[in-house]
């Protein structure tokens, strides 16, 4: 990753959004030549000096204080997801890249897969910041069989099967919100984890087939993702459309367990039940588990 480059899109990108009256300025009269905040306007907001600003987006944040970061997010009104991408940018610059490749991680604790497998109800499973699932249930894998049809390279990745494989538009019927949350999760990570290979790889090659992921990567749109709704369209049960809950396992740096669930008495949860009994016909499959 170019970090100076990311850096730089991702606070021009920023100030674009944002208008002089969101930003209580006055607005003068005459064509703006920028959509959003002038850079000027960002550093009166900011307290520092145009040139120092300038700098700032040029790609220049190593030397940057927790008071610059925290004055630059202020002034283009970041939310939680963005000051914390910004902090990632700025530590990225930091801190050198590791001479030697960062060690793989190993199998994940078998504990692990014993507490995903008491989770009868509910389907769930465990994935890294590049969204590799490494461990999943039963019911997990039942509502994710698209994913795991034979030939599909370990782990399975969701990114690459949203936008590579031939039914990864039809898995996902909230199309566009699926999407946006794919790409910001991806843009998320890099900013993390910069010098990840594996997640340069991934990128590079979504980048290059696929023009949806291409569009919205430029966007650079970050988000924390701990809960919400997702629909899916299972080619057994239809739609439906679950509850989540991301949990990070802090013994797992880096790793976050995701269970869905349903409200008892709503069209989900019998959609549950109709997966859970799909899945009882089908045969029986060994529990994903795959090195990160």
């Amino acid at each position: 990753m170019d970090t100076a480059h990311d850096i730089r899109e991702f606070l021009a990108t920023r100030r674009a959004k944002i208008t002089p009256q969101q930003a209580g300025l006055p607005a003068f009269g005459g064509n703006r030549r920028v959509p959003g905040l002038r850079r000027e306007e960002v550093a009166l907001l900011a307290g520092v000096s145009i040139d120092y600003y300038v700098r700032l987006e040029r790609g220049h944040l190593a030397g940057a204080s927790e008071e610059v970061l925290d004055a630059v997010a202020n002034a283009l009104q970041f939310d939680e997801a963005e000051r914390a991408h910004l902090y990632d940018l700025a530590a990225a610059q930091r801190t050198r890249p590791a001479r030697r490749s960062k060690k793989p991680r190993g199998p994940l604790p078998a504990s692990i897969q014993r507490v995903l497998d008491s989770m009868t109800d509910s389907p769930a499973f465990v994935r890294n910041g590049r969204l590799d699932i490494l461990a999943i249930n039963r019911l997990g894998r039942a509502l994710y069989a698209p994913l795991f049809t034979s030939g599909t390279p370990r782990p399975v990745n969701i990114a690459r099967f949203q936008f590579l494989a031939p039914t990864g538009r039809g898995f996902f019927p909230d199309w566009e919100a699926s999407l946006n949350t794919t790409v910001s999760l991806l843009r998320t990570e890099a900013g993390r984890a910069p010098h990840d290979a594996e997640l340069t790889r991934l990128i590079g090659e979504l980048v290059t087939r696929s023009d949806e992921f291409r569009i919205a990567w430029a966007k650079h749109n970050v988000r924390l993702h701990h809960t919400g709704r997702k629909a899916f369209h299972h080619p057994e049960v239809g739609d439906i459309v679950l509850d989540f809950d991301a949990m990070a396992l802090p013994a797992q740096p880096g790793l976050t367990l995701t269970a869905y669930s349903a409200e008892p008495g709503t069209a989900a949860h019998d959609g549950l039940r109709l997966l859970s009994a799909w899945a009882a016909t089908e045969d029986t499959h060994p529990a994903v588990r795959a090195a990160d």
